[in-house]
């Protein structure tokens, strides 16, 4: 046959026999296996297309990139003129870079295929005139199959036999209610039969279904990274800062007659020492080690780049069912009528319900009668003689009793419907409909019920009032998750007054839109009610995903929670999609953190550790800038003002090494979680650190002129007019029991600077007050004592660079005071940036 793809709207308005004809199928025999076999080649499996990359392409894509282009062209510079050692490192950060990245999204990967796997199904298909047990991804278009209790809905079905298929759509559509499925109805893959039994056709497999469309809404879904858009601003800016430089070099070097082989060496050193080579590197290790600890509280992160984007979430959109509430019903209420007692609608409700059929609205009813010990008692005495389950075309259930009275009839259904069943509705009519419209307008659900009386006459006995109430810690968690600067609103398939009543109960707010008014309005008035709004009713998948690219379209960080298929392109959507407990395999792979415990009560700890590991990494980001900049500045200036290369390509190779890799310890450090959200504050990020690095260029002059003019050979002590100062005698003590430091020791001396002062600027970084005011990590104190331990023991003995002995213990007293003399300067710095009219614009900020 003809390749055939008929969409939902098709599938609904075309009849049963229609359908059937339409798809070359046969009611009695199903597809004939040799058909089934044709068409499988023609439409394919039914499962969502998944793209497969290898391995190595993966690997491979990590080499592509601002940052990975600027460190390949170092390492290719540094191959060219046989600079090796700085060939290997350069080389060995690269790998390290493209290795941490891969070995994540390879996590992740792995996550979401185990998931799928959880989700294989088979199905009762008629092939041949045969009922056969096959495997859900073999079913094609055409194929008649058979749907129970407890299936799930393999495919997108036409139903076209039986009595009624009551179907639960929640993971689809968001209602958590059941809904009722007739011959001519359609019900999609995903959704799961909780009562009845009918024969389908199946006219949607694979990605012609709505779970398959939702799943290419997804795919279409994009967010740039902000912290991917942070560390390229950093780079660049370190990249730009050391281009002015190295011009500056390379033009002095040719005005002097220098060897110009000889400068642009130098040059190429000072590339390597600017490039933010380990940045990635750390950033990434900060950010999976912080991974590990929110796993720890529950909270799974499949894409490493959601825990930035957390720590700066200031909206978070909550699916309702099942997250902000239980997606369970229970009895809210009795309305009894006439002279019937409370008890009396609570007992003949749960007698005319059965605990084997497992319906959701039984089961509420039959666990509040059971809380009742006398009532219990009473149903006792009273036994079933016969019971007619829920029927959805008369939309109620009947039971007959029997007690110590005799035998009599119960029923409970739409209210409506007892209400017309009811001999006396005439005198109770006005009074139901009141109760009715009262509880509607407070979002709750009724149910009537009845009893025959002495003459058998029908009485209506009362309503039951049902809502799917919030989780016991959804008020509270709301009520810290705003305290943290998060506003949350409520986003729900279900109808404005049950939102609003959900919302009253968890002080989200009552100002509920319903979701058609933003389709219908313009962009500017939309972006002002999603802002103001307090949520959304009668919400449909592409409104979930509009209301988040509004927000997104107006600068705010949007967090996105959700469990169903239908929340999955705004999950993908959102800067942080967060897959709730429970959620399908289509939520799990669309979100980028997965709870493992049912409701919100995570998203706390999770904000909070999102923001602690948020300050690691701009610490991190702080101190890279400072220490860039103390070297670059620092060589370039001495290179202007005394015509020397202060320190060699060796050093400036082994400063990368000894200060970089020991600060991936700061992943370990102790934080404390901002209150508000956070944001990458370029302006004073870069500020902090020009403070920080300026700073500590003065200090390095001072120890270059100490070691030339104070130490070494250079020192003039005609320059002192009386020849007994008391500099004089101590600097002969020093020289007499240390030695003099001829030019290459110097250099150590500066080396040994950069290497220990700097490193100890991590400290700095750390912390907008004094260095002491939050205790540092004990793994980023015992990482940096061991690396200026080795440091020291270099530049005592003179590994690949001349020995300086003891000097090294002086340079260790002189970082300490440079330490707090920097300290000082930063606290200045801050209280510049934020008392003295220096304000971060939009420009300032990194946003989409």
């Amino acid at each position: 046959m003809e390749l055939v793809l008929i969409d939902t709207n098709k599938a609904k308005d075309t009849s049963p026999g229609d359908l059937v004809k339409e798809l070359s199928s046969n009611l009695t025999e199903g597809l004939s296996p040799e058909e089934a076999k044709k068409r499988f080649g023609e439409y394919g499996p039914n499962e969502l297309e998944e793209k497969h990359e290898s391995a190595i392409i993966k690997f491979l894509k990590n080499f592509w990139g601002p940052i990975p282009w600027m460190i390949e062209i170092a390492a290719i510079l540094s191959a060219c003129i046989q600079h090796w050692d700085d060939f290997g490192i350069i080389t060995f950060l690269l790998f390290l870079n493209a290795f941490i990245e891969f070995f994540q999204e390879y996590k992740a990967g792995n996550a979401i295929a185990a998931l799928k796997e959880k989700l294989a199904s088979k199905a009762r298909v008629r092939r041949g005139g045969k009922w056969l047990d096959l495997e859900a991804k073999d079913l094609v278009p055409g194929d008649i199959i058979r749907v129970r209790l407890g299936d799930v809905l393999p495919a997108d079905v036409k139903l076209i036999e039986g009595d009624y298929l009551l179907v639960d759509e929640a993971a689809l559509t968001g209602e958590s209610l059941p809904v009722e499925k007739h011959s001519g109805d359609i019900a999609y893959s995903g959704s799961v039969a909780k009562q009845g039994e009918m024969n389908c056709i199946v006219y949607g497999t694979g990605t012609n279904t709505f779970f398959g469309r939702t799943a290419k809404l997804v795919s279409e879904a994009k967010t740039d990274s902000h912290f991917q858009k942070a560390v390229v601003k950093i780079g660049d800016y370190l990249i730009a800062l050391n281009f002015l430089l190295v011009t500056v070099v390379v033009i002095v070097g040719i005005c002097r007659h220098q060897s110009i082989w000889e400068v642009i060496q130098f040059a190429l050193v000072l590339t390597v020492a600017a490039i933010p080579a380990a940045m990635p590197a750390v950033l990434s290790v900060t950010m999976a080690v912080g991974a590990l600890m929110m796993s720890k509280k529950k909270a799974i992160i499949s894409k490493l780049v959601a825990i930035e984007e957390m720590a700066g979430m200031d909206i978070l959109c909550s699916d309702k069912t099942g997250t902000i509430t239980k997606n369970q019903l229970i009895v809210r209420g009795f309305n009894p009528i006439g002279d019937f007692k409370e008890d009396d609608v609570l007992l003949y409700g749960a007698m005319a319900s059965k605990e084997e059929d497992r319906d959701p609205i039984d089961d509420a009813i039959l666990v509040k009668l059971e809380a009742d010990k006398d009532l219990n008692e009473k149903k006792n005495g009273i036994s079933q003689v016969d019971f007619k389950p829920f029927d959805p075309i008369a939309k109620k259930t009947e039971a007959t009793l029997k007690d110590s009275s005799g035998e009599y009839h119960v029923a409970k259904g739409a209210p409506q419907v007892i209400l017309k069943l009811s001999d006396n509705h005439d005198d109770v009519a006005d009074e139901v409909n009141k109760l009715i419209e009262e509880c509607g307008e407070k979002g709750l659900r009724t149910l009537g019920v009845a009893k025959t009386g002495d003459k058998g006459k029908w009485l209506f006995v009362g309503l039951i009032s049902l809502e799917d109430p919030p989780r016991d810690d959804s008020a509270e968690t709301i009520k810290n998750a705003e305290s943290l600067g998060v506003q949350v609103k409520m986003i729900t398939g279900d109808h404005g007054a049950i939102a609003k009543e959900t919302a009253r109960q968890v002080n989200i707010g009552t100002n509920i839109l319903p979701a058609s008014e933003l389709s219908d309005a313009p962009d500017r008035k939309a972006i002002r009610m999603v802002e103001k709004a307090d949520g959304f009713s009668e919400v449909f998948p592409e409104h979930k995903y509009e209301i988040v690219d509004v927000l997104q379209k107006n600068h705010h960080i949007v967090g996105m929670t959700g469990d169903g298929v239908n929340d999955a392109p705004a999950l993908k959507k959102a800067d942080i999609g967060i897959a709730v407990d429970g959620a399908t395999d289509a939520a799990k792979s669309a979100a980028a953190i997965v709870f493992t415990l049912p409701g919100l009560s995570v998203i706390v700890d999770a904000i909070r550790e999102s923001r602690r590991i948020f300050q690691r990494m701009q610490s991190y980001a702080i101190y890279r800038i400072s220490e860039t900049q103390d070297v670059l500045f620092f060589t370039v200036l001495a290179i202007l003002i005394f015509n020397q290369y202060p320190v060699d390509a060796i050093m400036i190779v082994m400063l990368a090494v000894f200060n970089d890799f020991p600060i991936m310890s700061i992943a370990y450090d102790n934080a404390v979680s901002n209150p508000k959200p956070e944001q990458w504050k370029m302006t004073r990020v870069i500020g902090i650190g020009t403070v920080l690095g300026v700073t500590n260029v003065i200090f390095t002059f001072g120890v270059y002129i100490i070691g030339m003019y104070f130490l070494g050979t250079e020192w003039k002590q005609a320059a002192f007019a009386d020849q007994n100062h008391w500099l004089i005698g101590f600097r002969d003590w020093v020289v007499s029991t240390f030695g003099t430091l001829n030019f290459r020791q110097v250099q150590t001396l500066v080396f040994a600077e950069l290497a220990i002062a700097g490193n100890l600027t991590v400290f700095l970084a750390r912390v907008r007050g004094p260095w002491w005011s939050i205790r540092p990590g004990k793994w980023l104190v015992l990482a940096t004592i061991v690396s200026k331990l080795i440091v020291s023991a270099i530049c005592f003995w003179g590994l690949l660079i001349k020995p300086i002995g003891w000097y090294v213990a002086g340079v260790w007293i002189y970082a300490c005071l440079q330490m707090l003399i920097t300290d000082s300067m930063k606290l200045l710095a801050y209280r510049l940036f934020d008392h003295t009219g220096i304000k971060f614009h939009r420009h300032d900020k990194v946003h989409r």
